[in-house]
């Protein structure tokens, strides 16, 4: 079992994108889940987990009930040590610093020696508590296709349950919090409204982005999600109406995925092509394609001259639902319907609050059988 520490404002969506590269990921507590197996590789390339550890037990969320689990948990490893405890936001009240000293002392009674600097091996000891929160997490009404915040999460706790955990485990992979270096005013091509990286990185987690996968966005922009992708291992394709668009796009894709510069996620960068076309009659043939993601125009500040807003949705819809077997499609209103009534399944939705005036609401689809 492994202990995953999400991160952001939204558990719900950030052990959605950590089921990309984990298995029956369950949230237990406010920032806190677990899986039963891990890819060390893809946990590096997630955007809202930043760390997996390998789980060797929990209890309540007090520096007493944790002291008790390490010092009888069975630990079969050898070299240096060192403890890095966590209080997920402030929820517990534990002193980190004292837990990390008390807790080091019991390894240290145990035989082990502490290397602050460069140990063999790190505990994770996490503290949280608090009310598992529906947060974001939205379901599709079966009849209307609207939709509405469910009751219960992720099947393991009920939403509202207030909850007190102290997790222990042994740090496997963290994620690469380079992020800030990919900022869309930093770019070298940059239009307002871009969607930052951390999203971008998610969705296209979210829509299947790793090494040996192609990843389309047929409505590229600046190309900041095919960046994303491109970073896990992705190959990634691009179409844009706009020809300014596809001038910058291929400027940022080119910076970023053809750097010189180890790549920041330890796998190799993917390959990248964009091109101007229409996202309603795509270039390419029957499941060209592994994932689709794209960022729906929001018609009150895109520039959209040959389609109507909802028949370009609808069009792009089905176009993907042909290119590839799953979508994840972010926009400033629910396409649920359009989406519904282009064959796709709704596997999950989430809503996220940008600011005042712009809520994103992010939908995962998958092609439904016919």
């Amino acid at each position: 079992m492994y202990l995953l520490e999400l991160g952001g404002e939204d558990d719900a969506f950030a052990a959605r994108e950590a089921a990309s590269g984990a298995a029956d990921v369950r949230r237990i507590a406010p920032g806190l889940a677990v899986a039963t197996a891990i890819d060390p590789d893809r946990i590096r390339g997630l955007a809202y987990t930043h760390r997996a550890s390998e789980l060797l037990g929990r209890t309540d969320a007090d520096l007493m009930s944790a002291r008790a689990l390490l010092e009888t948990a069975p630990i079969d490893r050898k070299g240096t040590v060192a403890v890095r405890a966590t209080d997920v936001h402030g929820s517990s009240g534990v002193s980190t610093e004292r837990a990390e000293r008390e807790l080091g002392q019991i390894l240290v009674n145990r035989g082990f020696a502490v290397d602050l600097d460069d140990p063999d091996h790190v505990l994770r000891a996490t503290f949280s508590e608090g009310v598992i929160e529906a947060g974001g997490r939205l379901e599709a009404d079966e009849a209307t296709g609207a939709l509405f915040k469910p009751a219960d999460a992720d099947g393991a706790q009920s939403i509202g349950e207030s909850v007190s955990v102290c997790a222990l485990g042994w740090l496997a992979a963290e994620s690469v919090r380079d992020f800030g270096t990919r900022a869309p005013t930093d770019k070298p091509f940059f239009q307002p409204g871009s969607m930052d990286p951390l999203l971008a990185r998610a969705v296209a987690n979210v829509a299947g982005a790793r090494p040996g996968a192609t990843i389309l966005d047929p409505m590229c922009g600046t190309g900041g999600v095919l960046v994303e992708a491109g970073l896990v291992g992705a190959d990634v394709v691009g179409t844009d109406a706009q020809a300014k668009m596809v001038a910058g796009a291929r400027e940022n894709l080119q910076y970023f995925l053809e750097s010189d510069e180890p790549s920041p996620t330890g796998v190799a960068r993917g390959s990248w092509h964009v091109g101007r076309g229409d996202g309603t009659r795509l270039p390419l043939v029957d499941d060209a394609v592994d994932g689709v993601v794209f960022d729906a125009p929001y018609g009150r500040q895109s520039k959209i001259e040959t389609h109507r807003l909802e028949d370009l949705v609808s069009g792009a819809l089905a176009e993907a639902r042909r290119v590839a077997p799953r979508a994840v499609v972010v926009a400033d209103r629910s396409w649920a319907s359009e989406a519904r009534a282009a064959g796709w399944e709704l596997e999950a939705a989430f809503e996220r609050r940008v600011h005042r005036s712009l809520t994103r609401y992010v939908l995962v689809l998958e092609r439904r059988s016919v």
